[in-house]
């Protein structure tokens, strides 16, 4: 994964956490790729295990079939943060997860406590298998304090709750006052299992608001051990 022009002595894990709209998803591949490092995305895992309770035809309120679900879901997901794709089964679901229906039911689905530990457990598999090879970004809610708190680095990226809403109506064509209702929505039933609104202890704390992308990754390349000479694609 890692070429001469982005090879760094970084060997560990950057956890990023942060609300949605944050620049979590977009920031964490490009950190990925300048360190040449693995990528896991957590959040399209839940998200992969509400299309599969979905597609069973399982209630998301029905915590014990979702659990039981989630459990024998043959979930899979890349960490090649240049070819990032998610299955279930023999199923790509990359599209598919994104859609409303997920995003309406994602909240009851990952608020089951079977099915964040029994996920847990598996990225927690999934970045042990790189952290030490080439390292790996791992980026959703709770990295730092719950999935993989002796991470290196700790961020919480955060925005202005209008740019958050104008970012990701942006990316759905969808009204922005109805996407900062939604983004409301889901940080409010999130906040019930996760803290989306709360750095972790000993994470930087980066606002998003007013800059560019190539800013923050190259501001986050400081920060990383062994990467401060590398310079962000």
């Amino acid at each position: 994964m890692q070429t001469e022009s982005n090879r760094t002595s970084f060997h560990g894990v950057v956890a990023i956490d942060g609300p949605s709209g944050s620049g979590k998803s977009t920031v964490s591949k490009r950190l990925a790729v300048a360190l040449g490092a693995g990528y896991l995305d957590t959040g399209a895992m839940y998200r992969a295990a509400t299309w599969a309770v979905l597609d069973a035809g399982i209630d998301p309120g029905d915590a014990a079939a979702v659990a039981a679900c989630v459990r024998s879901a043959p979930l899979a997901i890349t960490t090649d943060p240049t070819a990032v794709s998610v299955r279930v089964g023999a199923v790509p679901v990359d599209a598919a997860i994104r859609g409303p229906e997920v995003t309406a039911a994602v909240s009851a689905v990952s608020s089951v406590p079977e099915v964040r530990a029994h996920l847990i457990a598996e990225q927690r598999r999934l970045i042990e298998a790189s952290r030490h090879e080439h390292g790996i970004v791992v980026e959703g809610r709770d990295i730092g304090a719950v999935v993989a708190p002796e991470a290196e680095l700790k961020v919480f990226l955060t925005a202005d709750a209008g740019e958050r809403a104008r970012r990701r109506s942006a990316e759905t064509s969808a009204d922005v006052t109805a996407t900062a209702a939604d983004l409301h929505r889901r940080d409010t039933a999130d906040s019930k299992v996760t803290k989306p609104l709360a750095a972790a202890e000993g994470a930087v704390t980066v606002d998003t608001t007013y800059d560019s992308i190539d800013d923050v990754v190259q501001h986050l390349l400081g920060l990383v051990p062994g990467a401060d000479r590398v310079e962000a694609p």
